[in-house]
């Protein structure tokens, strides 16, 4: 997952936010709980232009391709019903989007993401 917000708002809750976030992907897809990645791209308040709070959130979750629609909801619904009440956030401040790619198309511990053995399903 990508995180991007005003450093004022979440440099100081990075923990939470992750937290957070981590138990909609577990919880949606069955990630495994000891797989988390998460990229804090924090910006300077005049970095973010957006017409929303000062504490709008964006979430960008990279992807094998693979999961159903459905699958890809639940973990939407998720994240609106579950991460941004947790946060504090209003609906207007959360914004969030599964960027998908297929597994050829990924170099992950030195092998193609198609040779990879996971421990999760993708065919959800």
């Amino acid at each position: 997952m990508k995180v991007y917000g005003r450093r004022s708002a979440w440099g100081h809750r990075r923990a939470e936010v992750s937290d957070a976030l981590h138990a909609a992907l577990v919880g949606a897809w069955g990630i495994p709980p000891a797989k988390r990645f998460h990229r804090f791209l924090l910006l300077d308040d005049e970095d973010l232009v957006a017409p929303r709070g000062h504490d709008y959130l964006v979430v960008e979750v990279v992807a094998f391709a693979g999961r159903s629609p459905a699958a890809v909801r639940t973990l939407l619904t998720a994240m609106t019903d579950d991460v941004a009440p947790a946060l504090g956030l209003a609906p207007d401040d959360l914004e969030v989007v599964v960027l998908e790619s297929p597994p050829t198309h990924w170099a992950i511990r030195g092998t193609t993401g198609d040779a990879l053995q996971l421990d999760y399903r993708v065919d959800l």
